[in-house]
């Protein structure tokens, strides 16, 4: 069992005062944590990009030396993120004790836990070929089943909790950018124009939603059925009834009033998910659509994602 020991207040003033015990220029500070293979090294690079001094797999113990550092007089550090998890072994303990301290201290400072499906950190080993830390001679759900008993303390102490599942790097460091970094009056905003299909479950990470089953289906046309909305005879069959072209009609204006209001408001990203049966012809023909419209607008970034594109029809 690892000693834990109280990070020491260098200058003190009553806790109920409501002012820091510690004066310093450490203006953020924060703890990244949760399942491995979640995506905290991504997190990590979002903040170091932001220029956060940044410290990857720190143990609790050591985190309690370099705050201490970071709020000594002569430090020049303003904005700092450490990763802590599992691979600190039995020290990973003393973690929630280091975040009662930084409570006790008034530092401003925040947890972000990240989390998945227990299937969709599996696959993730699977195409690492890594070994869980916690399982090193055993399986990967195995490794998962440990983590989640030691991790779940911690997760409801976060100020954030992200889920990872079905999101690709460039979510995950949008969702973050949005929550945590200053948001500017001024600039551009990524937004990431996503299909999926309902059958695989809905979508995690959506700000707006739109449900296509109402178009014509190409799955039932055979010689269709193994193509997808990047096809052009798939969007003919989509279109051909005139629905297609309505929806557009009542959508464009939607968005073209939208988009610009989320910018001047200054969020940093926004997925518009877009859902059809199976998320691999209806609803990837649309987002390939607006997603070609709204690239090049002024303030907005464009990127598109097909989450279940690769999800071969059963059947």
């Amino acid at each position: 069992m690892a000693v834990i020991k109280p990070i020491r207040p260098l200058r003190g003033t009553s806790r109920r005062s409501g002012k820091p015990v510690v004066e310093s220029r450490l203006q953020d500070f924060v703890v990244i944590t949760g399942f491995s293979g979640a995506g905290k090294s991504t997190a990590m690079n979002v903040f170091e990009d932001a220029g956060y001094f940044c410290v990857d797999n720190l143990p609790p113990e050591m985190i309690r030396s370099l705050v201490e550092l970071f709020v000594h007089k002569g430090s020049k550090v303003e904005r700092a993120a450490v990763v802590s998890d599992v691979r600190g072994g039995q020290y990973f303990e003393a973690l929630r004790a280091v975040v009662d301290d930084l409570d006790v201290l008034g530092l401003n400072h925040h947890l972000l836990f990240l989390e998945a499906s227990e299937q969709t950190l599996v696959t993730r080993y699977k195409e690492t070929r890594r070994r869980h830390p916690l399982a090193p001679e055993g399986s990967v759900a195995a490794g998962v089943a440990s983590e989640r008993a030691l991790l779940e303390p911690l997760r409801s102490r976060a100020d954030l909790v992200i889920d990872t599942t079905g999101m690709s790097a460039a979510m995950l460091r949008g969702k973050i950018a949005d929550e945590f970094l200053p948001r500017q009056k001024t600039g551009h905003m990524a937004v990431t124009f996503m299909s999926f299909g309902f059958k695989h479950g809905p979508p995690r990470e959506e700000d707006l939603a739109l449900d296509v089953r109402f178009l014509a289906n190409p799955h039932y046309e055979a010689e269709l059925r193994d193509l997808t909305g990047l096809d052009e005879p798939v969007v003919e069959y989509i279109a051909r009834d005139g629905r297609l072209g309505e929806l557009y009609e009542r959508l464009f204006p939607l968005l073209d009033y939208l988009l610009p209001q989320y910018v001047s408001e200054g969020k940093a990203h926004l997925v518009i998910a877009i859902g059809c049966t199976g998320g691999r012809h209806r609803s990837v023909a649309i987002a390939e659509h607006l997603a070609e419209r709204y690239r090049g607008h002024e303030g907005i970034e464009v990127a598109i994602a097909h989450r279940d594109i690769d999800k071969r029809p059963s059947g």
